[in-house]
């Protein structure tokens, strides 16, 4: 490889793989350009075998166009939720740091730096941000970054830590207060309200049903959540309660959505929400009584039924059996019924103490 200056510049001259290469370096160091010719040379040597030098790890702002991208094209029937990825994700980007880091540079410590810039930050309320809305960003972070682990574009996932202390809205509507509940609501608002209860149906589901979902022929009838509504993505089969067959019967008739207002409109989630806060004011119900806890009614009632968990999930269309366990609480009698159905202590017949009558095995005795 030849080096030599020329009008004030060094230039590089040699031949690889038959073909002569000659460039000028732009620089005015001998060594500078000497290093410089080195790295065109590894450069070409590197196409001539198929290496090519990696692609640069792109930073958490510009990735995340591409997450968003992907986002609105997986839930593309689903704006709250792209609505919600947008809102954690411009969070997340108001943090400097964090935003400008590449992806692969994005660890625990800075994780935990976040956390404790967000934690003593205020909401529009001038109160500070809760531990729930920090989880939702920290969430939204963590499928952003196994996104670009999928992709390649990072080797591995940190480990993402959510914050203690977040308050689990657990609101259940109990009986005696339903009453009280349904009739200060709305009129354009009990029909959905007292579906929900009887349905355990997410609000998102029962706006988006249409008549053709409903089964009203045969006794009491069902309606059917299609894959697209489902938070799951997964088509589910609610039997109707007689209270619930009442509530489209009083309204049925109608073609496309199920549930309007008195003008024929559709409802809107913003309204519904609005108009709960207020009664939930009026009626002196706690702060966690939100539409989401007629769902959550829904899940408790079954439970005391004596619903298994593997029902309930089937029923309310959860992902999986751990978010149906907790409507699942299984009483004395239950247990000792369930221990009285499998035979007991397996010796004689006798009566158990609800007075069922249990049959029980004999022991056989070998050789005879």
């Amino acid at each position: 490889m030849a080096i030599y200056k020329r009008g004030g510049f060094y230039w590089f001259e040699f031949v690889f793989k038959g073909k002569r290469y000659q460039q000028s370096t732009k620089l005015t160091n001998q060594n500078d350009a000497r290093s410089a010719a080195a790295a065109y040379r590894t450069k070409l040597a590197k196409g001539e075998f198929g290496i090519e030098d990696p692609e640069p790890v792109p930073t958490l702002l510009k990735f995340s166009v591409d997450f968003m991208k992907q986002i609105r094209m997986d839930c593309a029937s689903k704006p709250r939720t792209i609505a919600f990825y947008e809102e954690k994700l411009k969070r997340l980007l108001l943090y400097p740091k964090l935003a400008g880091a590449p992806l692969d540079r994005i660890d625990e410590d800075l994780i935990e730096a976040y956390k404790r810039v967000r934690s003593t930050s205020q909401s529009r309320r001038k109160k500070l941000v809760s531990p729930a809305s920090i989880n939702r960003e920290l969430a939204t972070l963590r499928r952003l970054l196994r996104m670009a682990c999928a992709w390649k574009r990072i080797p591995s996932v940190p480990k993402i830590k959510l914050l203690r202390g977040e308050t689990a809205r657990e609101f259940v509507l109990s009986r005696d207060d339903e009453p009280r509940y349904l009739d200060a609501l709305p009129a354009d608002m009990r029909p959905i309200c007292t579906f929900l209860i009887d349905t355990g149906l997410r609000v998102g589901e029962a706006l988006k049903m249409e008549w053709p979902q409903v089964n009203l022929r045969e006794q009491p009838g069902y309606l059917t959540v299609r894959a697209g509504q489902a938070k799951s993505s997964k088509r589910r089969t609610v039997p109707l309660t007689l209270r619930a067959r009442k509530v489209l019967e009083a309204i049925a008739g109608r073609k496309g959505i199920v549930f309007r207002n008195s003008e024929g409109e559709p409802l809107y989630h913003t309204w519904l929400d609005q108009q709960q806060a207020e009664l939930r004011k009026l009626l002196g119900f706690p702060q966690d009584f939100v539409l989401h806890s007629l769902r959550h009614t829904f899940g408790t009632r079954l439970g005391e039924t004596g619903a298994d968990a593997f029902t309930i999930m089937k029923l309310m269309g959860n992902s999986s059996v751990h978010d149906s366990q907790k409507y699942v609480h299984p009483s004395t009698e239950a247990m000792q019924l369930a221990i009285e159905r499998m035979g007991g202590d397996f010796g004689v017949p006798t009566k158990s103490p609800t007075g069922l009558r249990v049959v029980k095995a004999k022991k056989r005795v070998s050789g005879k």
